[in-house]
């Protein structure tokens, strides 16, 4: 099994993130939607691939942090083990979204601007760790 260092340093490549659900794009990988116009051409595919380029050309031009710096900070700063992670953009910038699963079983929402990792919002019953 991969050390900490390693896993972040593949989950910061992307490597990892199908293999534990983490999305990148917004939309769980395995929530398929409908191809609306009847056709068989794939169209939702090609918006799932450039959501996915976008967030990842977003990522190597320096407009949004890394994925690995701000899991360590959301694991230093709450109480739960992260269990979905999300890349959407809202408003015209980048958030990431982390649900969290503390001890209690209350899951609760983290979402950070990823330009400078600052708290967008919070939902839920949020449990941050004593400093």
């Amino acid at each position: 099994m991969a050390t900490d260092m390693n896993r972040r340093d593949l989950l910061e490549k992307g490597l990892l993130l199908a293999a534990f659900g983490l999305v990148l794009t917004g939309e769980p990988m395995s929530s398929a939607r409908a191809d609306d116009d009847g056709d068989d051409d794939d169209d939702d595919d090609d918006d799932e691939d450039n959501r996915r380029r976008a967030a990842r050309l977003a990522r190597e031009s320096g407009q949004i942090m890394g994925l690995a710096e701000l899991m360590g900070r959301v694991e230093r700063r709450y109480v739960g083990r992260i269990v979905k992670v999300e890349l959407d953009r809202q408003d015209g910038r980048w958030v990431y979204e982390f649900r969290l699963l503390p001890p209690d079983g209350r899951m609760f929402r983290v979402e950070l601007f990823g330009e400078n990792g600052e708290l967008r919002r919070t939902e839920g019953r949020v449990q941050e760790r004593p400093d």
